[in-house]
């Protein structure tokens, strides 16, 4: 039986890891040709192509840049509201709740218009702060959703405990309720992320002529003479950051799932 599972786990392991290899296989070869580097060779031209091209380069810290921006934002707006959720009944409370998670599955395409529109008229678009506020719209539900729970899970006796040694609300936030929650939170920045950094339709929205992120700028560097090795190299680029948020939060994550469950 043991065998079995290892046997799966190695099946999925290959399936899963399989067009990563041929990526990266792909992204250290010259796929164009060049005197320095002809058609079909082993180079690290592709990589240095990247940071030869301003365009490339600004869609990484774009990335960047707003990717941070609405993790940050969306804990700072989902924490206290989490937090008033779990500790006070109101009436419509389930009701609010499905009314969030709906809200999340809307498709965002739907909404793509009306909000160039908004963004115009404030001067939002071509900037990441833009695509920052919006991916909030769509994580600040889910991120309510998560970190209810993991509030909830945690006694009252707990904050009153505190109260009653003359801690403020919010010194109580930060001293002792963040660092219990600290899985929940890992987990919520992990989906905030994930949804942030691969999502498109408002990423190609907003940015009509500056600001692209790093999404955009693979998919422009598709025409009618692609250099293959160069979208490859740019797609092994653009999972290093991802990478390192797993492997700075993978503690987190992994008890979070776990508390959660």
């Amino acid at each position: 039986m043991k065998a079995i599972k290892l046997l799966c786990l190695l099946l999925l392991a290959v399936f899963i890891l399989l067009p990563f290899v041929q990526v990266a296989q792909l992204s250290v070869i010259s796929t164009l040709g060049t005197p320095d580097a002809p058609l079909g060779t082993v180079t690290t031209l592709n990589y240095r192509n990247i940071f030869a091209s301003s365009a490339l380069t600004s869609s990484l810290v774009n990335s960047v840049t707003y990717v941070t921006l609405n993790v940050a934002l969306t804990l700072l707006v989902a924490l206290p509201a989490a937090y008033a959720i779990s500790r006070h009944q109101f009436r419509g409370k389930r009701a609010f709740f499905i009314t969030l998670l709906a809200f999340r599955v809307t498709p965002p395409v739907v909404l793509s218009l009306p909000v160039f529109i908004w963004f115009s008229q404030l001067n939002l678009i071509n900037t990441p702060i833009g695509i920052a506020l919006v991916h909030c719209v769509f994580n600040v539900p889910i991120a309510i959703w998560i970190l209810e729970s993991f509030i909830s899970a945690v006694p009252r006796a707990y904050d009153e405990s505190a109260r009653l040694d003359g801690y403020s609300t919010t010194r109580f936030f930060y001293t002792f309720l963040i660092p219990v929650i600290a899985p929940g939170i890992g987990v919520t920045m992990f989906f905030c992320f994930v949804f942030s950094w691969v999502e498109v339709v408002f990423a190609r929205t907003l940015t009509v002529t500056d600001g692209k992120p790093i999404t955009m700028a693979i998919s422009n560097l598709f025409g009618f003479n692609t250099d293959v090795g160069l979208v490859m190299a740019m797609t092994v680029f653009s999972l290093l950051p991802g990478l390192v948020m797993i492997y700075f939060v993978r503690h987190h994550i992994a008890r979070g799932f776990v508390v959660r469950a």
